[in-house]
């Protein structure tokens, strides 16, 4: 579950998205970068394994809340069926898995380096998106913009992400938010995220992303 959720957060950075109406997907993400600094949204997160022989494929679905702030800075808070949380408080990345009391704490450095992750905190262009990623225009499907980001490295174990947008859903008319995130991963993987009840560039207060560590949990340093 741990290397999961860590693939995830991999995958996340070009899942937060907005664009101009007439812009393509590649647009969005430039105008996300300069524009939205912060965010909130609801997500439904659907991850099917491939089958094994015999076997069909195995399907798990969670929810939870996402919310970031440039940059370095992100949360998500699983509430179903498990309660997990995951800080990033721009140096450490925390994990913590309630049920266990356990938390694994890594250098945000080490953990996320040169992935997608690295992009919602940090970049600032989209010249700092294409160094990593090979962006690629999708045709329109489901009334959604879409943009395909290949890994330019080949030692990771993301494979491909789909982002979907639509438009007319972010701070003005002239932009857009994030509906649909698709990860495939290395081993055939694949995750769906549909995000809901977006909240471009609320006010998120500091102390939104420290983690204090809970009484009496174990912590694994990495």
């Amino acid at each position: 579950m741990r290397f999961y959720l860590i693939q995830f957060i991999a995958a996340i950075a070009i899942a937060v998205s907005a664009c101009a109406a007439s812009a393509t997907g590649i647009k969005s993400l430039e105008i996300f970068v300069k524009t939205v600094k912060s965010g909130r949204a609801d997500f439904i997160q659907v991850v099917t394994s491939p089958a094994k022989e015999g076997q069909a494929p195995r399907v798990k679905t969670s929810n939870g809340q996402f919310e970031f702030v440039r940059p370095g800075r992100f949360r998500f808070n699983y509430a179903k069926p498990f309660a997990q949380t995951i800080v990033a408080d721009g140096q450490t990345l925390w994990l913590y898995d309630i049920d266990l009391n356990q938390v694994t704490a890594r250098k945000q450095s080490q953990v996320l380096g040169s992935t997608p992750a690295t992009l919602i905190a940090s970049a600032v262009d989209l010249q700092a998106l294409q160094a990593d990623f090979v962006l690629t225009e999708a045709p329109d499907k489901d009334g959604l913009q879409w943009v395909i980001a290949t890994p330019k490295g080949k030692d990771g174990q993301l494979q491909s992400v789909r982002v979907g947008l639509r438009d007319g859903a972010g701070v003005t008319a002239s932009s857009s938010t994030l509906e649909v995130l698709e990860i495939l991963d290395n081993f055939g993987q694949r995750s769906v995220l549909n995000f809901k009840q977006w909240q471009v560039n609320p006010h998120l207060p500091a102390n939104a992303f420290e983690f204090i560590v809970p009484a009496g949990a174990d912590v694994l340093r990495q």
